[in-house]
C-alpha cells in the first residue's frame, strides 16, 4: 500500500512544495494536487515535478469540462514528460455549481462523459488518429457543424508512456460500476474500509465484470486523518476526531440541495440515515455548529486512523484487506507532517 497526500489548494504553494521535497524523504510515494475552481492544477504538477525526483504526481480532479477530451490526452502526455512518467490523471465531473456557475458549461452527461473522455485520452496517447462518435464528444466535428474542414489528427509527439495510469472520482452507483470498468485507479470520498461494500460493493462488482483484463485490478485511493500517539487512545482520541466535524457536515449537510447531496445519500447508504436527515435540517437552517456536533462519532473512529501505535497498526491491516493501495493521508492539525509520515510507514511495513 502506497501513502499519499494531497495539496490545499488554499495554502501556501511554495511552502507546500518545500514540505513535499521532504516528504518525498520521508517514503511519500504520491502527491495530488486539487483545482477545484482556485488555481489550475496543471502548472502546479508542472512545478513539482520539476522539484521532486521519486513521488509520483496526480491530478484530484480535474474536470472533463473546462478542457476537451483531446486537450485532456495531450495534458497527460506533456505531465507525464515533465515528470519523467510519474503523472497520474484523476479525472471527475466536479458538480453544477462549478461547471455552470463558473465555467458557463451545461452540466450534462457526467458520466457518460468522463467515460469518453477516458477512451479519447487512451486514444491521443496512444498516438491513435482522434476519431470518437460518442454522446458528448464527437472528433472530427460532424458534417454541418464548423468550417467542415476538421481531419482526424493524432499527437505529434510520442508519449513517454502510452498507458497512463487514468483514476475515477466517483460515488454514485452507475458511475462507480463505469469506474470498475473502465478506469486505473479509484478515489472515494467517506471511505470506511469495513464497511464500504454496504455503500458501493454490488455496483464495483458488477463493473469489474465487464472490466478489461488487461486493465488489471482496479487501484483504490481513500483518504484518512492520520495521528498517532499513546495518549490517543479512547476518548482521549476525540479532541482530534473532532477536528473532523465541521467539513463532515459541510459535505453531509451543505454539499448540494436538500434531495440532490451526493455526500448525504452516502451517509444514509452507511446506515447513518436518522443522523444524516438531522446534520443536513440542522446545517441548511443556519446551525452549523450543531450540525457538526450530530456527526456520529462512530464513523469518524471508523474513517479514521487515530490513535496509539499498536492500533493504528491493526486497523492498517483493515485497509489493505479492503483493497486500499494508495493510503491518502491527511495529518491531523497540530502534528508534524514528516514525523507522521515516516511513523505511520514504520507501521504499515510490520503491518
Amino acid at each position: 500500500m502506497k501513502l499519499g497526500m494531497s495539496i490545499n489548494y488554499v495554502g501556501d504553494f511554495a511552502k507546500s512544495v518545500e514540505q513535499v521535497v521532504e516528504l518525498e524523504q520521508a517514503g511519500l510515494d504520491v502527491v495530488w494536487v486539487a483545482e477545484a475552481y482556485s488555481v489550475d492544477a496543471v502548472s502546479q504538477i508542472g512545478y513539482l515535478a520539476a522539484k521532486t525526483e521519486r513521488v509520483e504526481i496526480g491530478s484530484a480532479i480535474l474536470n472533463v469540462y473546462s478542457r476537451t477530451a483531446s486537450a485532456m490526452g495531450q495534458t497527460a502526455a506533456g505531465l507525464d514528460m515533465v515528470s519523467g512518467g510519474r503523472f497520474i490523471l484523476g479525472l471527475g465531473a466536479s458538480g453544477p455549481q462549478v461547471i455552470e456557475g463558473f465555467h458557463g458549461v451545461p452540466y450534462e452527461k457526467p458520466m457518460a462523459r468522463i467515460k469518453e473522455y477516458i477512451d479519447v485520452v487512451r486514444m491521443t496517447l496512444r498516438r491513435e488518429p482522434v476519431v470518437y462518435d460518442g454522446q458528448t464528444v464527437k472528433v472530427p466535428l460532424p458534417e454541418g457543424q464548423g468550417t467542415g474542414l476538421g481531419k482526424p489528427l493524432k499527437l505529434i509527439n510520442h508519449p513517454v508512456r502510452s498507458e497512463i495510469p487514468i483514476w475515477w472520482a466517483s460515488l454514485m452507483p452507475l458511475s462507480v460500476r463505469q469506474t470498475a470498468r473502465s478506469a486505473d485507479g479509484w478515489l472515494p470520498v467517506f471511505f470506511v474500509p469495513d464497511e464500504f461494500q454496504r455503500v458501493w460493493g454490488e455496483d464495483l462488482k458488477a463493473g469489474t465484470v465487464d472490466r478489461d483484463p488487461s486493465l488489471g485490478r482496479l487501484e483504490i485511493g481513500a483518504g484518512t486523518m492520520v495521528a498517532i500517539g499513546e495518549e490517543l487512545v479512547g476518548e482521549g482520541a476525540d479532541p482530534v476526531l473532532d477536528m473532523s466535524r465541521p467539513a463532515t457536515a459541510l459535505y453531509w449537510g451543505g454539499m448540494g440541495a436538500r434531495d440532490k447531496n451526493f455526500y448525504n445519500t452516502i451517509a444514509r447508504k452507511y446506515g447513518y440515515e436518522a443522523e444524516a436527515i438531522e446534520i443536513q435540517d440542522l446545517y441548511l437552517d443556519g446551525q452549523k455548529d450543531a450540525a457538526a456536533a450530530a456527526v456520529p462519532r462512530d464513523f469518524l473512529e471508523r474513517s479514521s486512523l487515530v490513535g496509539p501505535p499498536s492500533e493504528v497498526k491493526e486497523r492498517l491491516g483493515v485497509w489493505k484487506e479492503a483493497g486500499v493501495t494508495v493510503l491518502n493521508v491527511n495529518v491531523a492539525p497540530g502534528r508534524d507532517p514528516v514525523a507522521t509520515l515516516g511513523e505511520l510507514r514504520e507501521l504499515l511495513e510490520d503491518a
